[in-house]
């Protein structure tokens, strides 16, 4: 009887006026890598009608891409469809926005999405103009290959075909970029090819910086595992400064270096439609709100994932999905009326360094003076004394990592 009155009482209440009662917010994210996907599943699950646009028809994964390079992974184990996202009641759009307007997002074929909020997960986009001689027509014959997908079969095939006896050569840009351990993670897989299968020839990587995540570890690997590596820093001539790619040339300060197979990781920016919808600034990335991912340029827009500026908490995609989680559940508490509430975010990074042979580093990372900021004493990194049992464990963990990622996000 008391649950019998009590819903009448509702039924007979007056018509709640609020703009969550009348009508589902809507919000439109823009990107479906890890931190639009991760973003659109947390938005939906909070009730909020959510529409993902992505102008590829699926995802191909950056994380343990640089195994595919190496000839250790299939490509297909990177690649992942936006099925999972339609089951799950999100509407996947297959378009390229191409700019955003006061409450809507514009998309190639002239269309409108209104929305209530945007969320704009871009990822990079890379900066052409920044490195002379570079261009997108130069990557055909010095692939980046740090957007996963044609260039990283690109740079696999010219392994392969490359003689034995032949230079490798890898320049790295300085920060920020995406994943910034991974340039080390790959001088380490791609000099294990070489190793195992062209052992005459050597790998040279040129760095544009002197220090760089997980850098004692990297170097105690590549001494006990790869004398077939040279690493150049900053301040012994490292930061490329030009390249020809007729000739497969890298010019630096100190000299120039020609390579049989050249791979160039260029600086890099937020993706596109960040810069379009003005949300980058001059540096070509995203300031935000550390505790909401609010756009500091543009109200109602938030940015998460590599396209913004994080603080201390790297590009990577484990940190991608933190954001995307901790943005969403704010933005459909703003959505509700409720102030958003600081939370600690954490990242962890694994990089193979061969196989069986994995070493990681984590963070955890709070709102501090505009920005997201290391909490002291917390997070931690692989021993410099690990056996040999300690790394093939975490090389475990990695895989373990990226199954359940790629699954709670894509599947």
């Amino acid at each position: 009887m008391r649950r019998r009155t009590a819903l009448g009482v509702l039924l007979a209440a007056p018509a709640i006026s609020s703009p969550w009662a009348q009508a589902r917010p809507k919000v439109v994210v823009v990107g479906g890598g890890f931190a639009g996907a991760t973003a659109a599943r947390t938005l939906q699950a909070e009730g909020v009608a959510v529409t993902l646009v992505e102008a590829s028809a699926g995802y191909v994964a950056c994380p343990f891409s640089n195994e595919v390079i190496a000839g250790m992974r299939e490509m297909s184990a990177q690649r992942f469809g936006y099925d999972g996202l339609r089951r799950a009641g999100i509407a996947v759009v297959q378009q390229r926005a191409v700019a955003l307007e006061e409450r809507a997002v514009r998309l190639a074929d002239g269309s409108a999405l209104p929305f209530d909020r945007a969320v704009l997960a871009p990822g990079v986009d890379l900066n052409w103009a920044a490195l002379p001689g570079y261009s997108e027509a130069a990557a055909e014959r010095m692939p980046h290959a740090w957007k996963a997908g044609p260039q990283t079969l690109l740079l696999r095939d010219q392994l392969r075909a490359m003689p034995d006896g032949g230079l490798v050569v890898i320049s790295v840009p300085a920060n920020p970029y995406r994943c910034p351990p991974g340039p080390y993670e790959r001088a380490s897989l791609v000099a294990h090819y070489l190793k195992t299968q062209k052992p005459r020839s050597k790998l040279l990587v040129l760095d544009a910086k002197d220090q760089f995540s997980k850098q004692r570890l990297f170097e105690q690997a590549w001494a006990a595992l790869y004398p077939n590596l040279e690493y150049v820093p900053l301040s012994a001539g490292g930061r490329v400064v030009a390249v020809d790619a007729a000739t497969l040339t890298f010019k630096t300060e100190f000299g120039d270096h020609e390579a049989a197979v050249g791979n160039v990781i260029p600086p890099q920016m937020a993706g596109e439609i960040a810069r379009i919808a003005g949300v980058a600034d001059r540096s070509g990335w995203c300031p935000v709100d550390p505790v909401s991912f609010e756009s500091r340029l543009r109200p109602g827009v938030h940015v998460v994932g590599d396209a913004c500026i994080g603080g201390a908490m790297p590009k990577s995609a484990f940190a991608a999905n933190a954001q995307a989680r901790a943005c969403a559940q704010v933005v459909a508490g703003l959505l509700r009326g409720e102030a958003p509430v600081p939370t600690k975010l954490l990242n962890t990074c694994y990089s193979l360094v061969a196989p069986e042979y994995a070493i990681s580093i984590a963070g955890v990372y709070q709102p501090a003076n505009g920005l997201l900021a290391d909490v002291p004493g917390a997070g931690g990194i692989s021993p410099l004394d690990a056996d040999a049992a300690f790394r093939a464990q975490e090389a475990h963990y990695a895989e373990a990592w990226y199954a359940t990622i790629t699954h709670d996000v894509f599947g």
